[in-house]
């Protein structure tokens, strides 16, 4: 197929990038290297710098390049930024997302994979998996922003009367690198767990601060579904299949099924590390959730999602080989 990917240069777009060409898919990145990296775009991709919320462009590249699918990545996620300046993020998740739904119906682009989350899900009512029709009430604007444009492109495949077909996939959290370690988390100011704990264990921080201990969990810390990236971006794979086939619109939740407490990640990180991680507690963040785990039922009977890499250590262990490996990045790039 020939493909779209926007956002293809950051943390998933960039996995899922590499394994489409690495099965023969015709891959188009579209990024503005906001988060990005141009080192991060897979050899065999073509690569189109600008914003995926600049419609002449849009128009242009759609129109020339006559595409198959669009995998739309391209957004801000960062929970607590979010709640701090949320207009940031309705304009460039929620409003950008808008042209280029528009620009696809109009170059005749009939299948979309759009990147949600779990955060859409809000604060659950117990600690059980979430299935895909659990109530929708967003507690931050990031996941307000992605709910609305989930609404969007359903509302927009109805009006189609079924030419333009879409399948949304709701992250939980992804975490780790591919472990042949072409690509892994580099976005700036990261502020996942695993990833700062890589970033101690290899001198970039001091320590990690534990944002809240009196959530009602197990341990008191927050408890979330950590997927391996390549799972993750196996996902998308599944999902364009799924579509080729003429399956019809739906919504996918993408995680493992579990969920892992913060200090479990930090125990599981210095077992695969074999280094003790500093850390000190600090009170809630707002927009945090107690517990977010994936009901993964729905993916894994209509997509035959089979994930490969449900192993905490191993994707604290791969998480730690790619920062690793971005220090030697980064001192050739100075050099």
């Amino acid at each position: 197929m020939k493909l779209l990917v926007t956002g293809g240069a950051g943390y998933i777009g960039s996995h899922t990038a590499h394994q489409l060409v690495d099965v023969g898919h015709q891959v188009t990145i579209l990024d503005n290297f906001y988060s990005g990296h141009r080192w991060a775009v897979p050899e065999k991709a073509q690569l189109v710098e600008g914003d995926v919320g600049n419609r002449e462009l849009l128009a242009r590249v759609l129109s020339d390049q006559k595409f198959d699918g669009v995998l739309h990545f391209a957004a801000h996620i960062e929970v607590g930024e979010s709640v701090r300046n949320p207009l940031k993020y309705y304009k460039n998740n929620t409003l950008n997302s808008l042209t280029l739904f528009e620009e696809c119906l109009k170059a005749g682009v009939r299948k979309v994979v759009f990147s949600s989350t779990a955060a859409v899900y809000g604060e659950p009512t117990s600690l059980e998996p979430i299935s895909e029709s659990a109530p929708l009430k967003p507690m931050n604007p990031y996941g307000a922003s992605k709910l609305m444009t989930e609404k969007m492109l359903q509302d927009l495949a109805e009006s189609s009367g079924g030419e333009l077909r879409y399948v949304i996939l709701r992250y939980f959290n992804a975490a780790g690198a591919r472990r042949d370690l072409k690509v892994g988390q580099s976005t700036p100011r990261a502020t996942h767990l695993i990833k700062t704990l890589s970033e101690v264990a290899t001198g970039a921080r001091e320590s990690i601060t534990i944002f809240g201990t009196d959530y009602p969990t197990k341990d008191g810390t927050c408890m979330r579904d950590y997927i391996h990236i390549e799972d993750l971006a196996q996902a998308h794979l599944d999902a364009l299949k799924y579509l080729e086939g003429g399956g019809s619109s739906d919504v996918f939740n993408v995680g493992y099924g579990k969920s892992s407490s913060i200090l479990e990640v930090i125990n599981a990180f210095e077992s695969a590390a074999g280094i003790k991680i500093k850390s000190q507690k600090g009170s809630r963040r707002e927009g945090d959730p107690s517990s977010l785990a994936a009901d993964n039922t729905k993916i894994r009977e209509k997509l035959g999602w089979q994930p490969r890499h449900n192993d905490l250590e191993l994707i604290c262990k791969t998480a730690l080989d790619w920062e690793r490996k971005l220090i030697e990045l980064r001192k050739k790039s100075s050099s």
